[in-house]
């Protein structure tokens, strides 16, 4: 299923040289996409629009056949889109389910028992109940991350865009985590968008776009 898609999408950060150009493309669920490009090529720029933390200087992103400049953006990016971030982001002063559970709070999501679910989240991303009470600090970079793959998942979203996921980990760690989101693109239909520079990650995507000076262009 076409989940987002953008058409003739165009960014300008000072109104005279632009970041990005005329993208097209179209992205689905079930599905792991991968973008590459030399530093500078507008690769984060383009994530940051996917997830709403930036807004088109021409063109348009829809997600799901709604026009994204209309949408709560707020909203948008607390219910229908995961993001994951090279440094996890994650609270270091929480316990890996407390994070899981303030995701929760944050996006109001409706559930009766959030430890519960958040529990359930972490056993999928293959972290068992010790570690998931203990503070993030104490966990290893290739379990944090697993921590920050459960919270993108803690309300549901169809997408997961990730900002160089792996690199800050081993490349043991790295096959896991993107084993990992092979698994959730394939098994629960997830989108999975990702930005990185490692040639083994590159190897597992499925789909691979390139950006240079300004345009996307396919492999």
């Amino acid at each position: 299923m076409d989940i987002i898609k953008c058409e003739k999408l165009g960014f300008t950060y000072d109104n005279k040289k632009w970041v990005l150009r005329d993208i097209n493309a179209t992205f689905q669920t079930g599905m792991l996409y991968g973008i590459y490009g030399k530093s500078g090529a507008g690769k984060t720029t383009l994530l940051s629009l996917l997830a709403g933390l930036e807004t088109a200087g021409e063109g348009k992103i829809l997600y799901k056949d709604k026009d994204l400049a209309i949408m709560d953006r707020d909203e948008y990016r607390s219910n229908e889109v995961g993001i994951i971030f090279q440094s996890y982001n994650l609270l270091p002063h929480l316990t890996a389910l407390e994070n899981i559970v303030l995701s929760m709070d944050i996006s109001n999501l409706k559930v009766k028992d959030k430890d519960k679910k958040a529990m359930s989240l972490l056993r999928k991303v293959g972290l068992d109940e010790a570690k998931a009470n203990r503070r993030v600090l104490q966990l290893s970079g290739g379990e944090q991350q697993r921590v920050a793959i459960a919270r993108a998942l803690s309300y549901d979203c169809d997408m997961i865009l990730a900002d160089e996921p792996t690199g800050n980990l081993d490349a043991e760690n790295e096959e896991e985590i993107i084993e990992l989101l092979t698994k959730l693109a394939h098994e629960d239909d997830k989108c999975i968008i990702v930005i990185s520079h490692s040639p083994s990650v590159r190897k597992k995507m499925e789909k691979i776009y390139y950006l240079e000076n300004g345009k996307l262009k396919t492999e």
